[in-house]
């Protein structure tokens, strides 16, 4: 079986898991992303499991049935297994494999069967797969799904219907596949799960163009054993772009955000892209108000690599005298939005992120951060005092003004901030805002970039290429002059294409314009006495 049909195979089955939710009244319901990623999650995790231990014993692989030569095993000889296994292995006993959970699929109680298996293999992996909060709790792997159905007298129908959704194929032949293969299956299998739904602190989506951007243009040299950093995390599309630049068993991931949906999300692309390890730096909670990575000095953690694509507005009126503290006084060091008598969900809250990712940042350290685009040119403010700073410590990069509905679900136009803590050179400014096709994304336009013009980006941008139009390249010192301005645009030359003509075809353009002046200016007088005449037939009655 070749890629292709593997990945038809799983989209397969995540509609089919899908159908079942639907079928038992839970298609849109809010906790169907949960019932979906964590059965996916379930299978996923036995294929893996089936995969490292065929690995490890030549008799597993060759049997008819490998889960009943490892039901076969003593205690010892399994424990022996278990102790062999990758560290980002889920160890699962012989009742927790899906053909077990098959086989009882016609007894009593099924449903409870089903969760406790699931709720097993969650606490036996705690310390591996488990999120932790703020707080210090820890959000396990699985829920106890049968119960998200409201009618008991289904919930063993349901689980019979999701098991049977289990069987047929199997993962094991694409463990060794790339970050591709899996970021395609993770966006298919979140598509209806990530979208702004209105809610206070809604996830978005970042287009992979704009993520791949980031991350080979941050990423331009190998490098070993570095720390990777995302404060409002996400599903975790920045990170994993950035994870597979540098090469997944290079760098260590770290991140925070506030939504839980995020964080299993996040944790779920981890699992996928061979990141297991990172799990334990999963936070959900506020990065703003407790930011939860700090070092023994219990100082805040500072990274070798930075990317976030923050929420750009949202209402923080609740915790923002909170933050405006002597101790943030360092961070948060151009200030905090004041919160305005209406429309509080209108507070920019995009700069504080991008000032605690400034004060995050190691020394020597880069960092990538989606903008609104105006940010980049703004005349006063906490904007203005953010970018005077970049500048005057030599911290600019660059910046990439991309074309507008990059991001679907808004029409925000957006920028990315490059910050460069190690490259004290001329900086490049783009204006890749004509670029692109715009094509439609269900009620809304959206536009993409092909990859050539992905290329054109981050090539113009490493090797520093001025374009006309399109890209300059320039110092400190211009920028200030220019009162900061990051905006390519107002960079670029005016130039002024001059055509030699003769003295008659001067003379035949010059009365040209003479005539259509005529005729105009006759035309206004005509319109001019049509109105008085008008003006004139009204009365007052």
């Amino acid at each position: 079986m070749t890629t292709l049909d593997f990945q038809i195979k799983t989209k397969e089955l995540i509609d089919g898991l899908k159908g079942v939710c639907a079928n038992y009244g839970l298609g849109n319901d809010g906790n169907e992303f949960k019932i979906i990623t964590q059965v996916f999650l379930y299978k996923f995790l036995n294929d893996k499991f089936a995969y490292e231990v065929k690995q490890l014993d030549e008799k597993l692989a060759n049997a008819e049935s490998w889960e009943q030569a490892i039901s076969e095993y003593s205690d010892n000889d399994y424990e022996m297994l278990l102790l062999q296994l990758n560290a980002d292995t889920a160890k699962l006993k012989p009742e927790h494999l899906i053909t077990n959970l098959f086989s009882k699929q016609n007894e009593a109680d099924f449903a409870k069967t089903f969760d406790d298996t699931l709720r097993d293999i969650a606490i036996n992996n705690n310390d591996i797969f488990s999120v932790k909060t703020a707080g210090g709790a820890k959000v396990t792997l699985f829920d106890r799904l049968s119960e998200f159905i409201s009618d008991t007298s289904l919930r063993d129908d349901f689980c019979r219907a999701m098991i049977n959704k289990l069987t047929g194929f199997s993962f094991e032949h694409i463990f060794n596949q790339k970050f591709d293969f899996y970021a395609t299956i993770f966006e298919y299998l979140i598509k209806d799960y990530n979208a702004n739904a209105g809610g206070k602190y809604a996830e978005y989506f970042t287009p992979h163009a704009v993520a791949k951007i980031m991350a080979a243009i941050m990423v331009n040299k190998p490098v070993q054993n570095v720390t990777c950093y995302d404060p409002s995390a996400g599903s975790g599309t920045l990170l994993m772009n950035l994870a597979h630049a540098i090469g997944e068993d290079k760098c260590t991931i770290y991140s925070q955000d506030i939504s839980q949906k995020s964080s299993n999300l996040l944790r779920l692309n981890l699992i996928l892209n061979n990141l297991v390890h990172s799990i334990q730096n999963i936070i959900q909670g506020n990065t703003l108000l407790n930011p939860y990575h700090v070092n023994e000095k219990g100082e805040l953690e500072k990274f070798d690599y930075i990317v976030s694509n923050p929420p750009f507005k949202l209402d923080f009126s609740d915790f923002r005298d909170d933050l405006d503290t002597k101790e943030n006084n360092d961070r948060f060091f151009a200030g905090i939005a004041k919160v305005p008598a209406k429309a509080k969900d209108k507070m920019a809250i995009y700069p504080l992120f991008i000032q605690h990712i400034m004060y995050s940042l190691n020394t020597g350290g880069k960092a990538a951060v989606v903008v609104p685009t105006g940010f980049i040119t703004a005349q006063s403010g906490i904007d203005k005092k953010i970018r005077q700073k970049l500048v005057d410590e030599k911290m600019l990069a660059g910046v990439v003004s991309m074309p507008s509905n990059i991001f679907a679900a808004t029409g925000t136009n957006v920028s990315i901030l490059f910050i460069d803590d190690e490259d004290k050179g001329n900086v490049v400014l783009i204006d890749a805002s004509n670029l692109g096709e715009t094509i439609k994304d269900g009620k809304n336009q959206k536009t993409v970039l092909s990859e050539s013009e992905e290329k054109k980006i981050i090539q113009t941008f490493n090797n520093k290429i001025p374009e006309d139009d399109f890209s300059v390249v320039v110092n400190y010192d211009d920028i200030k002059a220019k009162n900061y301005s990051f905006s390519a645009g107002q960079y670029f030359e005016v130039k002024i294409e001059y055509v030699d003509i003769t003295h008659v075809e001067f003379e035949d353009k010059m009365n040209g314009f003479k005539s259509n002046l005529t005729t105009l200016f006759a035309e206004s007088t005509e319109l001019e006495k049509e109105i008085k005449k008008q003006l004139e037939g009204l009365n007052y009655e």
